[in-house]
C-alpha cells in the first residue's frame, strides 16, 4: 500500500513579520491518502461535485479553494443563492467526512520562537516539516506501508525553501529520527511540488481544511481573535475523527 502526504500552509515562514498578528502563525496541515484511494473515490467524488454545482469540464476544470469558495467569487459565484449554499455546504460536508484521510497538522508561533531563540533558530518551515514527516513515518510504519510528500506550489522562492527542508531531512533526520527511518517508508528523497491548478484532488483537501485546523490548534491555545465561524467549526468537528491517533493519543496536532 502507498500513501501521499498532501500539505497545505497557512501563514508565510517570514520570522520578520511576526510582530504583526496577521502574520504570527504559519501552519503546515497535512492528508495523508492511499493513492489507490484518491483514484477511485476522492477524484471521481470530487468532480462529480464540482460538474454538478459549478458547471466543471475537463479541459477547464474547477479548482476547489477555500477562500474563493467561501466568498462566492469565480467560478464559484453560483454560491450566491442561499438555497444553493445550504445545499453545497450540507454535501461538501458529508462528503469531507466520508473521505477516508488522515491529518497531520503543525502550528507554529514565529513570535514565541523569535523570541525563544534570539541567536541560532530553526527556519519555521524546516521545524513545522520535520514534525509532520515525523508523525507521518509513525503513520507509515504502524500501516506497514510507504509513501511520497507532495506539496502545493507557492512560487519560485518559496518552493525551493520547502524541498531545500526536506532534503536535509532525508539526509540528517532530526533530533528525534534517525535518516535511516525515513528512507525506510518514504519512496523518493525529493519532494514533489505542484500547483493546485493542476487539479490535483489531495492537495485541494489539504487547502479545504487547513485554516480550520489551524483555527482549532489556536483556540485551543486561547490564541484566536476572533470566534470559530459556523462552517469552520462543523468541519473541526469533523477532523476530530480523522486526526492521526498513535497509542490512544492524537498525534496529529501540535502547537509549537
Amino acid at each position: 500500500m502507498k500513501y501521499r502526504l498532501y500539505i497545505d500552509e497557512v501563514g508565510n515562514p517570514d520570522l520578520d513579520s511576526s510582530e504583526n498578528p496577521l502574520h504570527r502563525f504559519l501552519s503546515l496541515t497535512g492528508v495523508i491518502i492511499d493513492l489507490d484511494y484518491v483514484g477511485a473515490v476522492l477524484h471521481p467524488q470530487m468532480e462529480k461535485l464540482k460538474s454538478e454545482y459549478f458547471d466543471s469540464h475537463p479541459d477547464e476544470p474547477v479548482i476547489f479553494h477555500r477562500k474563493e469558495i467561501l466568498n462566492a467569487k469565480r467560478p464559484f459565484t453560483a454560491l450566491r443563492d442561499p438555497d444553493l449554499r445550504d445545499r453545497f455546504d450540507r454535501e461538501i460536508l458529508k462528503s469531507i467526512e466520508s473521505w477516508e484521510f488522515t491529518v497531520i497538522s503543525v502550528c507554529l508561533d514565529k513570535k514565541s520562537h523569535k523570541e525563544t531563540y534570539q541567536v541560532w533558530r530553526y527556519d519555521p518551515y524546516h521545524y513545522c516539516l520535520a514534525i509532520i514527516l515525523e508523525r507521518y513515518t509513525f503513520f507509515l510504519e504502524q500501516n506497514k506501508a510507504v509513501g511520497d510528500v507532495m506539496a502545493e506550489s507557492r512560487g519560485g522562492k518559496e518552493d525551493m525553501r520547502l524541498k531545500k527542508s526536506f532534503s536535509k531531512l532525508w539526509r540528517e533526520g532530526t533530533e528525534y529520527m534517525s535518516p535511516e527511518r525515513f528512507h525506510g517508508v518514504l519512496t523518493s528523497k525529493q519532494l514533489k511540488v505542484k500547483p493546485k491548478a493542476n487539479n490535483i484532488s489531495g492537495l485541494q483537501m489539504a487547502d479545504l481544511i487547513a485554516h480550520p485546523s489551524r483555527n482549532e490548534i489556536l483556540y485551543e491555545n486561547d490564541l484566536l481573535d476572533r470566534p470559530l465561524p459556523p462552517f469552520g467549526q462543523k468541519v473541526i468537528e469533523i477532523l476530530q475523527r480523522k486526526y492521526y491517533q498513535r497509542g490512544g493519543r492524537v498525534f496529529g496536532k501540535k502547537f509549537i
